[in-house]
């Protein structure tokens, strides 16, 4: 992917990303964004035919917190099941959080009831997983993309709202003739340049990328990434990008938080993630990705992991990773690792490290 071509349409005299950062990553004098703080999901289990009775919680999300720093992109990053997308529901209010907040400019929205709601959704939009479900069949592109934008108010007239989905359609390399035709006669790669049009009519500061390109060619994913590079300079958009395909998130991401079994593993700068890890996990990850070097490939030091990844219905005392992890000692069974600064801006949770 770090040979993606770019886009003729970026706009080279906003910076990006990498240029507010700089080599180094995110800098602390950018303002905050978004803030998770001690985030839980536990969804309850139940038993019985003629009498249901909770017989235990399934902890999807367990005690995270992270933070998203204006105009930067934010990897999150584990195996299935590990409650990535969970958080980003949460994140979204599609899911109310059993405890914990989630600070966005500075409110609750984890405490936010639906009328104020209301106000804020339109800043904070969702690219899905899924560009052949996420669209109405029942409705035009152009229909789709209008919706948002009457619903808030965003134009006056109907005119205006057919020029603004033409505009949006060009932003994201669609024709306007697209306009009058249903999800169906389209293709998978423009079905989700609709979707992501459909989450810019509404001029938000963070976008929610839930495994955006997972669903899709890989030719067609580099084009998708482009794009969103592209967009985000243009636009001085925020991303939290979910994902479990590593290789992408280190082509988008200034940072990457690692997930497993509801708990962050480690937090760091794209660079130093990568070329440096610190967690048992993230080396475990990171060793599973093929490299296209034959020679190196044959060569690199492996790290298998033992056993299977527990069940969140009952997830092992401690750290959750210390039954699969290859230099766990008995401490690590009787206390959950704090997430704690290992290096500057490079954060783990684990005792060993």
């Amino acid at each position: 992917m770090s040979g993606m071509p770019r886009s003729p349409n970026s706009s080279p005299e906003v910076p990006g990303p990498a240029a507010l950062s700089g080599a180094a990553g995110v800098t602390p004098q950018r303002p905050i964004l978004l803030e998770v703080r001690n985030l839980k999901k536990y969804f309850p289990v139940t038993s019985g035919v003629l009498t249901r009775r909770v017989a235990g919680f399934l902890k999807a999300v367990d005690d995270i917190s992270f933070v998203v720093r204006e105009g930067e992109t934010v990897g999150l990053v584990g195996v299935s099941g590990c409650g990535k997308t969970t958080t980003a529901r949460c994140i979204l209010r599609l899911e109310r959080p059993t405890g914990g907040q989630v600070l966005f400019e500075g409110k609750d929205l984890a405490r936010m009831e639906e009328g104020e709601l209301r106000a804020v959704r339109r800043r904070i939009q969702v690219i899905f997983q899924d560009p052949y479900g996420s669209l109405n069949p029942r409705m035009t592109v152009g229909q789709i993309l209008r919706e948002p934008l009457t619903v808030h108010g965003l134009v006056r007239s109907r005119a205006a709202a057919v020029m603004r989905a033409a505009e949006l359609l060009s932003m994201v390399g669609l024709g306007g003739s697209l306009a009058d035709r249903y999800p169906h006669e389209l293709s998978g790669g423009q079905r989700q340049r609709v979707g992501i049009a459909r989450a810019l009519a509404q001029e938000p500061r963070l976008i929610v990328c839930d495994e955006p390109v997972s669903a899709l060619d890989v030719s067609i994913q580099a084009q998708i990434i482009n794009l969103l590079e592209d967009l985000q300079e243009r636009l001085r958009l925020t991303y939290l990008f979910v994902a479990h395909d590593l290789s992408v998130v280190r082509h988008i991401s200034d940072r990457v938080v690692v997930m497993y079994l509801g708990k962050i593993m480690e937090i760091a700068d794209r660079r130093a993630l990568y070329e440096h890890p610190l967690h048992p996990y993230t080396k475990a990850l990171l060793a599973a990705v093929p490299i296209p070097d034959p020679a190196v490939e044959a060569t690199r030091e492996r790290t298998v992991l033992k056993g299977e990844v527990p069940s969140p219905l009952d997830p092992p005392a401690g750290c959750v990773f210390h039954p699969r992890c290859p230099i766990a000692i008995a401490e690590c069974s009787q206390g959950v690792p704090p997430l704690r600064e290992v290096q500057p801006c490079h954060e783990a949770a684990c005792i060993r490290v």
